[in-house]
């Protein structure tokens, strides 16, 4: 038993994190194990592997993925966002790495293999950039005559311009959105709201215009008899035949022909097996991390942390949103991980190191009198 009275780091620690955010991330990462054995298997006899190749890689990950999530939920706001400058300076190297030596997969490079593992470097980038970024925003609120907005708003176009490079849409929405909220919460003229959306649908036309397997998307959603949506359709049954308390564990066969059943949509495998039931707690998880996150944000008196965490939920909530539309088709398909439950190593750790963001930036510290004064000051107006 951890006492109060104790004066080291995990004691400390213990009594200062938010242990509700923290039982729900660790909850998600469990059942993420669950669905990884139910989804993937199948997956792997296709392929001629070893049924538990995924599940073993998995479980491989995920012992390093909770390590950097507690790891990085010690770290002071300030350490904070040193890690991130670190991390987003390696993730943008590794992308343009990337690009120059990355094997082409469906006409897009996204991926370089390091000592035998496949790495995205786009994953680990977007944690660090949302960091970046609202470490910008709250100086140019502590400090007007600081160009902090255009050096923000310099960074987001650096990295998206590296995501239209690979190509990578999908993610460049994602942080577009999410750059556009914090410009919101950080007080953003909602002229400028308009303007950014307006950007955005432009920036997605023109990606209809010029990147074929964009349109095909988008078409195929439009008019699905424009061409092959075995993926959405087989998903689709997967939801039909669970129903509302599912087929039992083993028990699906959407897995059996749906090639991406352990990544892109596990969600549709997990209906199958464990019901509409197992999907709406996953929902109530979800929405429980994203809303908890935002209201210990919104309590904070550090704007940088008050922005760094709402971002980061924001993303968090976004990223398994689009995956779950996706699998119910209400979206065009993309492929975007769902948070923790899908196979993947880059994504694991990359959101260990966000949800570790995220238990760091709404852990109660203790703060001085003149720290107090000066940021209860700026932030009493953006409350």
């Amino acid at each position: 038993m951890i006492s109060r009275e104790q004066r080291t780091p995990l004691s400390e620690w213990w009594w200062t994190v938010d242990r509700l955010l923290l039982a729900a991330m660790v909850l998600l990462m469990l059942t993420g194990v669950v669905l990884s054995l139910a989804a993937s298997p199948s997956v792997a006899t296709r392929i001629g592997l070893d049924p538990f190749h995924f599940f073993h890689r998995h479980v491989m990950f995920l012992l390093p993925s909770i390590i950097v999530m507690v790891g990085v939920s010690f770290l002071s706001p300030r350490l904070i966002r040193r890690s991130a400058l670190i991390v987003f300076a390696i993730s943008i190297v590794l992308i343009v790495a990337t690009l120059g030596l990355g094997p082409e997969v469906k006409g897009a490079k996204r991926w370089i293999t390091i000592l035998g593992v496949n790495i995205q470097a786009s994953e680990s980038a977007k944690p660090a950039f949302v960091v970046l970024a609202a470490w910008l925003f709250s100086e140019s609120a502590r400090k007007p005559e600081m160009p902090a907005t255009s050096m923000a708003l310099a960074l987001l176009l650096s990295l998206v311009a590296l995501l239209v490079m690979e190509p990578d849409f999908g993610q460049t929405m994602l942080i577009l959105t999410v750059w556009g909220a914090l410009f919101f919460i950080a007080g953003m003229r909602i002229i400028w709201v308009f303007g950014l959306a307006g950007t955005a649908m432009a920036g997605l036309f023109a990606a209809y215009m010029t990147v074929p397997h964009v349109a095909a998307r988008i078409r195929r959603f439009m008019d699905p008899a424009s061409g092959d949506t075995f993926q959405v359709d087989t998903a689709m049954e997967a939801f039909a035949n669970g129903g509302w308390f599912g087929l039992g564990p083993g028990e699906g066969v959407a897995k059996r022909s749906l090639p991406d059943s352990h990544t892109d949509f596990v969600f549709a495998v997990g209906a199958e097996e464990f019901g509409i039931i197992m999907c709406l707690g996953l929902l109530t998880l979800f929405t429980f991390i994203v809303m908890r996150t935002l209201s210990r944000a919104y309590a904070s008196e550090d704007l940088f942390s008050r922005f760094a965490a709402s971002g980061l939920a924001i993303m968090f909530g976004m990223q398994a949103a689009i995956n779950m539309a996706v699998n119910l088709h209400l979206i065009p398909a993309k492929g975007m991980t769902l948070p923790f439950i899908s196979y993947g190593g880059s994504s694991m750790v990359s959101l260990a190191y966000g949800a570790g963001l995220m238990l760091a930036l709404t852990r109660e510290r203790p703060r001085t009198e003149m720290e107090s004064i000066e940021e209860s000051a700026v932030a009493a107006r953006y409350a």
